[in-house]
């Protein structure tokens, strides 16, 4: 049977997967429904997490959520080209043109959020807008990515071409990254790659559980560190979680707390699969073929982060606060 995680992916929102939308009161809830989603199977987890934001932006910046039995991407990354412009019709209709690539769910979706450069008579104006856009509909068209690299494969991530293609706004010209909720988004991601950590590690507590003679002081030391290492972001999470909570609005805050929560997420899980590896050896990543997939799509999925930039980020952040405070 073909493993087809968008399908998968599909049938656990159809089957009423509902979860709590952040800073609503019970975050903590929602990111552990993502991170348990991302320790069944990462790629999976990936796609619903994409769904679960869209309905969170949707509810924020307009007051209605997705609908059941729908499917949504959430299609926002910037790169310098290709790029997607909107441009305000005679009539009052926004006509979305160009590509966007690294699109998840790119074949599966069908409905998608969509940011785009605004330009008004062919000229660039410096706003960015978020769109929704129907995939089913005239111009739209999706292209699956030449993808190489086994991690995070089933994801369908490609790009999506835009021929004159009808967009509803959402919110503001800017709206969709001047909120707190778009910080609280980012800790969800995070969440999943904490879910995705504790798979890649799940090969080294069978390992301990199953062993039939005395387990080696090597494999002991990376089983506890693996352990502290996800109790400690588990944790953050939680604290994180109580935060959101407290003060769903202030943006700063939430700034600071997702570049801290994800550059965390990020060196726990990079941290996890090299002491797996260290502890194992081989054998799992050329025998396992779950543990290699998880191995790879872990790999993949934190580079959704922007690494070193977002500790640059977060100093600069940093310092605003304290020359503030004096």
């Amino acid at each position: 049977m073909i493993d087809d995680a968008s399908a998968r992916a599909r049938h656990l929102l159809d089957d009423g997967l509902c979860v709590p939308l952040p800073g609503a009161g019970d975050t903590g809830r929602r990111w552990e429904a993502l991170r348990e989603l991302c320790h069944i199977d990462i790629a999976v987890g990936r796609l619903v997490e994409a769904h679960l934001d869209a309905d969170a932006i949707l509810w924020e910046l307009t007051g209605r959520g997705t609908e059941p039995g729908e499917f949504w991407g959430v299609w926002a990354a910037e790169p310098p080209a290709p790029r997607v412009t909107a441009e305000l019709r005679r009539g009052g209709g926004w006509i979305l043109t160009g590509a966007k690539p690294w699109c998840s769910g790119v074949l599966s979706c069908d409905h998608a959020l969509i940011t785009a450069d605004v330009v008004d008579g062919g000229c660039a104006s410096g706003e960015r807008r978020l769109f929704a856009v129907e995939l089913d509909a005239a111009g739209v068209r999706r292209e699956s990515a030449d993808w190489t690299n086994a991690g995070m494969d089933r994801t369908e991530t490609g790009t999506v071409v835009l021929d004159g293609v009808v967009g509803r706004p959402v919110g503001e010209p800017g709206a969709y990254l001047d909120r707190a909720g778009f910080w609280h988004g980012g800790i969800g991601v995070a969440a999943c790659w904490v879910g995705g950590t504790q798979k890649v590690a799940d090969a080294l507590y069978a390992k301990a559980v199953s062993a039939h003679s005395g387990l080696s002081d090597i494999l002991l030391m990376h089983l506890g560190a693996v352990e502290a290492e996800i109790a400690t972001v588990v944790a953050l999470l939680d604290a994180a979680a109580r935060e959101v909570d407290a003060c769903p609005s202030d943006i700063d805050s939430a700034r600071r707390r997702a570049f801290r929560v994800r550059w965390s997420a990020e060196q726990r899980a990079s941290s996890v699969i090299d002491r797996v590896g260290r502890a194992l050896g081989p054998g799992p990543l050329v025998h396992d073929a779950e543990h290699a997939q998880a191995v790879a799509d872990l790999q993949i999925y934190v580079r959704q982060s922007h690494a070193d930039a977002d500790l640059v980020s977060l100093g600069a952040l940093v310092v605003e606060r304290a020359r503030a405070a004096r």
